[in-house]
């Protein structure tokens, strides 16, 4: 008997969604935003060790062992209206060579299954102010998409590049001759290294329009909250210059006193959150699910400065 998901099912008016990891990690986000709340089934992967290598080792307690190799992995979403269904590509990281032909691959992917249009996520930086809404910018590959993104209220890209595999995917695309585009969330320029929740929420709104699709995007929504007033406050310490050993008048600022209500966490809470905090050192994306931990747990103010220094850099 052959998988629902098997390249043998028919989809029906398939769009192909792909991203990979990059500035203010807006497309990761948005992507595994759409993996999370359409609960989509996985549906075939491209094998690691055709563009990766092992660089690394993970060392615990002493022991060496070799890191897993970043997945490449395609998930399938059947329409329940019937209307479109959605191939989403996530890769956990984008390889230092043979990216054009990794797109290539994807293509033929896409190919096999039917897909009729190429979408991309990636992230442009400009001058925006924490207070202002982020625009979405779009480019695309034919002519006749420019009237459905300015319906969409998406800004033309006039002018610039759209880099790594989210710009290679669409010149693939387009050789495989599938009319593709690019939504490029905006943040702010100076916080490239910072998750960007609010960039990834307002490609998402985009990308629903543009697809004529329902997604709710409240969890997104209450993210970009969380996100949104920790950067405010990330970025007050940075401008003041002080950072976090001193208040702005060359006074060190007093330690916090130890409380009777301080959470007390066991070993294998606390080991839990130092593989968080490993996570988001290698991936600034994860920050997102490290705040929540700790909110979760109580503790981020014990925290708090490991947490801001993840963006010092």
């Amino acid at each position: 008997m052959r998988r629902k998901n098997s390249e043998t099912t028919k989809l029906r008016n398939p769009w192909l969604v792909a991203a990979w990891p990059g500035m203010g990690s807006v497309a990761t986000i948005a992507g595994t935003y759409l993996a999370e709340v359409l609960k989509l089934e996985p549906a075939g992967m491209i094998p690691p060790g055709q563009f990766f290598t092992i660089d690394r080792v993970d060392v615990q307690s002493g022991i060496a062992r070799s890191g897993a190799l970043p997945r490449s992995m395609f998930f399938v979403w059947r329409d329940p209206d019937g209307k479109r269904d959605l191939i989403i590509f996530l890769g956990e990281a984008q390889p230092a060579t043979g990216g054009f032909t990794m797109c290539q691959r994807i293509m033929e992917y896409a190919a096999r299954r039917g897909v009729k249009r190429v979408v991309t996520f990636a992230a442009m930086g400009t001058q925006l102010l924490p207070s202002d809404d982020p625009r979405v910018f779009g480019a695309v590959t034919a002519p006749e998409l420019l009237g459905e993104l300015r319906a969409s209220d998406v800004d033309l890209l006039q002018e610039g590049q759209v880099g790594g595999l989210n710009g290679a995917l669409l010149a693939a695309a387009a050789e495989h001759g599938v009319p593709a585009m690019c939504l490029l969330g905006e943040f702010p320029a100076y916080a490239a290294n910072v998750p960007n929740p609010r960039a990834a929420l307002a490609v998402l709104q985009a990308f629903s329009a543009l697809a004529g699709l329902e997604i709710d995007l409240s969890v997104l929504a209450g993210r970009a909250d969380q996100m949104d007033a920790q950067l405010t406050h990330l970025l007050e310490k940075l401008q003041r210059g002080a950072g976090i050993e001193g208040n702005g008048n060359g006074e060190s600022e007093e330690p916090a006193s130890e409380s009777e209500d301080r959470p007390v966490l066991d070993i294998v809470t606390r080991r839990h959150i130092e593989d968080l905090f490993g996570a988001a050192t290698e991936d600034r994306g994860r920050a997102v699910e490290l705040k929540q931990e700790l909110d979760r747990l109580g503790v981020f103010e014990q925290y708090e400065d490991r947490f801001l220094d993840l963006f010092r850099h």
